[in-house]
């Protein structure tokens, strides 16, 4: 008589799943993990600056674009600038920098009363708050394995739509009793973030130089400057297809807000509203990654522009927060999908001692996403009706769609959203176009247990530049 199988039941896969969905990285991606709820948990002054200075200040909504555009401009002349600081510098420092001035610049923001003053401050918190981007992907991309790249990518969005969600929905009816509280809460968080990275997290960034194991100086890394990313026909591409997806979503914190403004709508229902969609990321990102892992990369990021465009398209039949709050749901799911294989592709296109430049023209599309999108979607709102640009947001989703479902279709080496072949003890690097340029097996690279591609070992040692490097143990670790 053969032998019964006892299935697990429903609650004991689900804890199952849960733990093989945190466990296996490494201690300093949890720390980073920790910093980016904590700086999220605060993040209260780029969601609500449209609504403070049209519904508390009285300005139009043609000033608040051009706030946000300068916000944007901020971030856009810090974007590349942050990423050759990343590889020169190091993560740590950078992030540092960031977070210190974003920080002071925020605070200040809250204080200033004259409209130039307002804007040109705006400028400068765009600056600081893009300034990290380049440095904590990097830093990901160089403690976290291959194989379990798309999950942190995952993971670390979802800290930052927990964050998001609870901020958004406090942040409404903080608001409604004075901003100055906003604007002076954020800048602690910030603090607290940065205090975070200074004692918990030692500098990933690889040694430059020969690769171990190599006696011929021909087979060092060829040297990375701007101009190989803008030569990158493939990732310049991805570059561009990622800006008019940003423009979009850009539209949930400038657009919308006015929108539902001019209806009739509070702050506190644009808080709910705009809540939904940290929630949905909140209770969908980790199952919808499991099973998009191993996906057509191309598939994924057609079907998130769809979603996006078609679900902010929504928006325009929208008369209610219930009907609001389903056009976020659409769109959610579309950022849902597209986060991690998008971050994930971005990683597996950019070479090992390249990182930073390519994570900062890679946040410079979001960056001019920020200055363009409140331009665009206060001129249209003003001149043009809110239906008009909803409408528009659609047409530039199905466009998205058609440049990914063209480009993706010879993506080189395995289909997997984000994945990164991987050849012995290093990473398979990809070139300018996006093929394979050569198999690093002396780089620092770190194997699925954990352990660098020069040998296991859990001390803290010291790179060619003389920086802190991690290298890590071979047994997993959960979070702290």
């Amino acid at each position: 008589m053969s032998a019964s199988i006892t299935r697990p039941s429903g609650p004991a896969r689900l804890r199952r799943a849960a733990r093989e969905s945190v466990s296996g990285l490494p201690r300093q991606f949890w720390w980073l993990w920790t910093s980016t709820l904590i700086n999220r948990l605060g993040a209260f002054v780029a969601t609500f600056l449209a609504l403070y200075l049209t519904v508390e200040r009285g300005y139009s909504a043609s000033y608040a674009g051009l706030v946000g555009a300068l916000y944007g401009l901020g971030g856009v002349i810090s974007s590349v600038g942050a990423g050759v600081l990343t590889d020169r510098l190091g993560r740590r420092p950078t992030m540092l920098a960031a977070q210190v001035s974003t920080a002071a610049s925020v605070a200040l923001l809250g204080f200033m009363e004259h409209p130039v003053a307002i804007a040109a401050v705006a400028c400068v918190v765009g600056m600081a708050t893009t300034a990290s981007r380049p440095a904590v992907q990097a830093m990901m991309a160089d403690i976290v394995a291959p194989e379990d790249r798309v999950r942190a990518f995952s993971l670390n969005y979802w800290a930052i739509n927990l964050g998001f969600a609870v901020s958004s929905t406090a942040a409404g009816l903080i608001a409604e009793h004075g901003y100055s509280v906003l604007f002076l809460g954020e800048s602690a968080l910030v603090l607290v973030c940065a205090l975070v990275v200074f004692w918990k997290l030692p500098e990933s960034r690889p040694a430059a130089g020969t690769p171990a194991g190599s006696d011929d100086a021909a087979a060092a890394p060829a040297p990375v400057s701007m101009l190989t990313v803008l030569r990158d026909g493939r990732f310049m591409t991805v570059v561009g297809l990622n800006l008019l997806l940003a423009l979009i979503f850009q539209q949930a914190y400038v657009s919308m807000p006015v929108s539902m403004g001019r209806d009739g709508f509070s702050s506190a229902d644009f808080g709910l509203v705009i809540a939904v969609n940290g929630v949905l990321v909140v209770l969908l990102q980790i199952p919808v990654t499991r099973f998009i892992e191993h996906r057509s990369t191309a598939l994924l990021l057609v079907g998130s522009a769809l979603l996006a465009g078609y679900g902010f398209g929504l928006t325009a039949l929208a008369g209610s927060v219930a009907v609001y709050a389903l056009a976020v749901t659409v769109w959610t799911l579309g950022e849902i999908i597209n986060s991690p294989t998008q971050m994930g592709l971005v990683v597996r296109l950019s070479p090992l001692h390249g990182r930073g430049r390519y994570q900062g023209m890679y946040a410079l599309s979001w960056s001019v996403a920020s200055l363009a999108a409140p331009l665009v979607g206060g001129t249209v709102i003003d001149h043009y009706g809110a239906d008009a640009l909803w409408a528009g947001c659609a047409a530039v989703g199905t466009v998205a769609a058609l440049g990914y479902g063209l480009l993706l279709r010879s993506l080189p080496g395995r289909t997997g959203a984000g994945e990164v072949a991987s050849s012995g003890a290093g990473e398979v690097a990809y070139s300018g176009v996006g093929e394979v340029a050569s198999s690093r097996a002396g780089e620092v690279a770190p194997s699925a247990t954990g352990k660098t591609g020069k040998g296991a070992g859990g001390t803290v040692g010291k790179a060619a530049d003389g920086s802190a490097r991690s290298t890590y143990s071979p047994v997993p670790h959960d979070v702290p």
